[in-house]
């Protein structure tokens, strides 16, 4: 027989590495969920804090300090979106002035004619929630002039709200005049003087030197209206 040669043993397995799981991916949070806000909207918040204090004290008494406290974030916040306090005033008074005339145009627009349309217009530039906008729009013109606006941003951006301004109001009357109810040989003419008249009945009414109320301020426009833009035949 032969020798029954020796069995040799099996090598152990490897031991099994144990699998791991997959990780579960992170959420990205989405923009609206993140405390920090983009920088628009920041700038947004600022510029609509600056407001109400344009406002009720006036634009040479608004610092950065102010503004912050009155929008919730801290000076650094401020001075991180905006180059200057005027920068943030200037934005400040230019968002409440087009909101203004937007509001104003939007009321002429849906009157029935040029004729109705100028007496919203009128009716809306004098009441006693419009006096805010005026002191504002004063404080904004000054500023314009003053030597912390070296580059004229001030003077550049009341001359647009300005042309605007005119534009809308000779529209109106060449409105009036497509339908008939005017006659008015110089729109443009009629709209400096309608201008320049509005512009200085409220620096009265705001100054009450001598006293002009609301009513009267509007009596004032009317008969402009009535001595320059003589009705016409249908």
């Amino acid at each position: 027989m032969k020798p029954v040669e020796p069995v040799t043993p099996a090598e152990p397995a490897e031991p099994v590495k144990p699998v791991k799981s997959a990780r579960t991916p992170r959420r990205a949070v989405a923009a609206a969920d993140r405390t920090r806000q983009p920088t628009e909207v920041r700038r947004r918040l600022i510029v609509e804090a600056a407001v109400p204090l344009i406002a009720e004290r006036g634009y040479a008494s608004v610092g950065v300090r102010d503004v912050a406290a009155a929008a919730g974030v801290s000076v650094g916040t401020v001075t991180y979106h905006f180059g200057s306090v005027q920068e943030i005033l200037s934005e400040a008074m230019v968002l409440n002035i087009e909101r203004y005339y937007a509001a104003l145009n939007e009321a002429a627009e849906d009157a029935d004619g040029g004729a109705e349309a100028l007496r919203l217009l009128i009716d809306a530039l004098f009441t006693e929630d419009t006096d805010r906008h005026w002191r504002m729009w004063f404080d904004y013109w000054s500023a314009g002039d003053r030597d912390q606006d070296p580059e004229r941003a001030f003077a550049g951006g009341q001359s647009k709200r300005y042309e605007d301004w005119h534009s809308q109001i000779r529209a109106l009357v060449e409105r009036g005049v497509a339908d008939g109810e005017f006659v008015c040989a110089d729109p443009t003419g009629f709209t400096v003087r309608f201008a320049a008249l509005s512009d200085g009945l409220a620096l009265q009414r705001l100054r009450q030197a001598p006293e002009l109320s609301t009513e009267d301020a509007r009596r004032h426009m009317y008969r402009l209206v009535e001595a320059e833009l003589r009705t016409g035949a249908r």
